[in-house]
């Protein structure tokens, strides 16, 4: 009997494979490639040469813990004369006899996840088996049968291969950028975004099912939402909206994901403290990066939690202006998802492209806390019955405000309606720039068109209120543009009369701290004038001063405090009411670059914060960190009290290990002050090695 040759040796070429493939980011030392794209192999026999009238070779690639041919976890092909890329086959690039170069492509709808590749040599009818090696297959946007396809070069570049990023916070009238480090390709990470998928409650049910739907992103982006947040099973994050973040990280203090990933595979798949929405969007958005789903993180500002599913927010005051809470429904100062690309061949025709994604937990989706993914076209038309919780979302940049004054002997009257408060300043990082580019027209059409109109008739809205018809007693709120943390300050609200008549009212003005989902946490300023007289045509001026010592024990990390305005007028019992939230800033972090910004080679960043409070600052800490630059580094600051208006400097070392513009993100936190943040951008000039 001939003797089969045996394999000695592969060369999976994985320098060569991953460049073509886009993934040479992650870096050479594994076969890392997209489906729907050949790549190449070396095998080299033993024993004698390979030879193709008396050898038969297939292939055989498997994935998950229990393959089948019927769930299509595993699939054997034979060698062809030319290669197929619309199914698993292999062709001969090259036979030398003792060495067999192999040519394999996987179909653009291939499970994606680690595959295991072996060989099968069938010689007189005798078959053996060899083991060749593992690799990863991945999602390919560059692939037109892929669905995820995205044909725009630069958004492919900026949506799947940026490691790094801006994401949105503070309020519709302060956006404040904030530098987000998302680290897909750094070592490790690809294997937590599989441990997590791994670790679903879907694959922990029925594991062979799981694996059969990972060709799916629809499937798999559904999947992340519920294993970003830990409520319903081994989950990457638990949620604290705070004040109290003991026995865990503030979410203000991350400055990326990859500690919050790897510090979850270290726990052994148990909840990492403490995110917030912003932290699970920016986790999600890595995850999705890595496994190859063209992703980005939005920002909507005044979004609205609709907890009664009636597409409108009640928000209640007593009779001291202050918010009581009569109703669950809620609207966030800003909410945080992400946006993913793929077809949506579940629904019918026209919403394909990018679909909203949130793994906060906010409300349960078929019994867990995920939402999404919803069609970002479908929210815009109106068309809101469709997969998955497009209704949900719809309210988010939708939904009506309707402000209650609740009177002490318990009964409630409407102050006002507004259609035209949620939804605003939808934002993302612009493509290839550090600017801030608006998406709202993505999602609705201008307030008071016509399509708009027609839009809500399409949802059958019908509680939808309208604008109510221009007053002649209105009531403002202003204050100064920028406001500091740790600075008094004012707030005026203007009477506006453009009536023939004197309005006698009674005015109350409060002031709160507020955490960023809108819920109070205590007033710091407050004034009740029991006669206000606004002459016709006059415009009256109050203010209000709030003082650093009465919001400083209170103020959280988000640094925002609520104005209510609230007049009653006693002849017609009219009532006028204006909110403002006021987003106090933070000082500024200087950071300066030392050195030649070359790959491979030393640089220092010298990093200076100037205390901005009227009080002593202790137990300072600085957080570095950059995607490329360098893992999390703690420096303790170097003395113990910080002096009003002191300024500290620290040094941070690091060695850039990729070329190319990289961001330095630095979080400063203290005893009195969180989530101070800076960054600086970078351009690291490539070492030939």
């Amino acid at each position: 009997m001939a003797q089969t040759p045996k394999v000695a040796g592969i060369d999976l070429q994985c320098k060569a494979n991953n460049t073509a493939h886009k993934t040479d980011d992650f870096g050479f030392s594994r076969l890392i490639v997209r489906r729907g794209s050949r790549f190449t192999i070396t095998v080299h026999f033993t024993g004698r040469d390979y030879q193709p009238g008396a050898d038969k070779i297939s292939l055989i690639v498997e994935t998950g813990l229990a393959p089948s041919e019927t769930s299509g976890t595993k699939v054997q092909f034979p060698l062809s004369n030319s290669l197929d890329e619309s199914k698993w086959n292999a062709a001969i690039v090259s036979n030398g006899g003792n060495e067999l170069s192999l040519s394999i492509c996987s179909p653009a709808n291939a499970k994606i996840g680690r595959h295991i590749l072996k060989l099968m040599c069938t010689t007189q009818g005798q078959p053996t088996s060899f083991y060749l090696g593992e690799f990863i297959l991945l999602f390919n946007p560059w692939c037109s049968a892929d669905a995820v396809f995205l044909h725009i070069e630069n958004q492919c570049k900026e949506y799947v291969l940026n490691d790094q990023g801006l994401l949105y916070q503070g309020s519709k009238k302060f956006i404040s950028p904030i530098a987000w480090n998302f680290g897909q390709f750094e070592d490790g990470i690809v294997d937590i975004c599989l441990e997590m998928l791994d670790n679903s409650l879907n694959c922990m049910q029925n594991q062979d099912e799981d694996c059969s739907k990972r060709h799916d992103p629809v499937y798999i982006s559904r999947v992340v939402t519920a294993m970003v947040n830990c409520n319903d099973d081994k989950g990457i994050l638990l949620g604290n909206w705070g004040p109290d973040y003991s026995n865990g990280t503030p979410p203000t203090t991350w400055n990326g994901s990859i500690t919050i990933l790897r510090q979850w595979s270290k726990l052994g798949c148990r909840p990492v403290r403490y995110g917030q929405c912003w932290v699970f969007a920016a986790v999600a958005c890595t995850v999705l990066r890595c496994l190859g789903i063209p992703t980005r993180p939005i920002t909507n500002f005044n979004s609205a939690h609709d907890t009664e599913q009636n597409l409108r927010i009640d928000s209640y005051i007593d009779e001291n202006g202050k918010s009581v809470k009569e109703s669950k429904d809620s609207i966030w100062n800003f909410h945080c998802w992400v946006e993913s690309w793929m077809t949506r061949p579940d629904l019918k025709p026209g919403y394909d492209g990018w679909q909203v994604l949130d793994p906060t937990p906010q409300e349960k989706s078929e019994g867990i806390y995920c939402c999404g993914p919803a069609p970002v076209k479908a929210i815009k038309s109106g068309d809101i019955d469709q997969n998955f919780d497009t209704p949900f979302v719809f309210a988010e940049v939708n939904a009506d405000y309707v402000s209650w004054l609740l009177r002490n002997d318990g009964s409630k009257k409407q102050i006002m309606a507004n259609s035209r408060l949620v939804g605003q300043n939808i934002s993302t990082k612009a493509i290839g720039t550090d600017e801030r580019e608006d998406v709202t027209n993505n999602y609705k059409y201008q307030e008071g068109t016509k399509e708009e109109r027609e839009v809500f008739n399409k949802a059958d809205m019908k509680t939808k209120l309208t604008n109510e018809p221009k007053k002649e007693f209105f009531i403002k709120l202003k204050t100064d543009k920028v406001n500091m943390n740790g600075s008094d300050f004012q707030v005026s609200a203007v009477l506006s009369n453009k009536s023939s008549e004197i309005k006698n009212c009674r005015l109350i003005l409060c002031a709160q701290t507020i955490l960023y989902n809108g819920k109070a946490i205590k007033d710091c300023s407050w004034k009740d004038l029991e006669k206000v007289t606004v002459l016709p045509q006059e415009d009256k001026t109050v203010s209000l001063g709030v003082l650093y010592s009465d919001y400083s024990e209170t103020l959280t990390e988000q640094n925002q405090i609520r104005i209510v305005a609230l007049a009653i007028e006693y002849n017609s019992e009219e009532l006028l009411i204006a909110r403002k939230v006021i987003s106090l800033r933070n000082p500024d972090l200087s950071i300066k670059i030392v050195g030649e910004p070359l790959q491979y080679r030393d640089l220092m960043a010298e990093i200076c914060f100037t205390n901005p409070l009227p009080v002593n600052l202790c137990d300072g800490i600085f957080l570095v960190e950059g995607a490329g630059l360098t893992e999390e580094q703690k420096i303790p600051c170097p003395i113990s009290s910080i002096t009003p208006g002191q300024e500290v400097k620290v040094r941070a070392k690091f060695t850039p290990q990729k070329s190319g513009l990289r961001k330095l993100a630095v979080d400063f936190d203290c005893n009195k002050l969180k989530g101070v943040k800076g960054f600086k951008n970078v351009i690291i000039r490539p070492m030939n090695r």
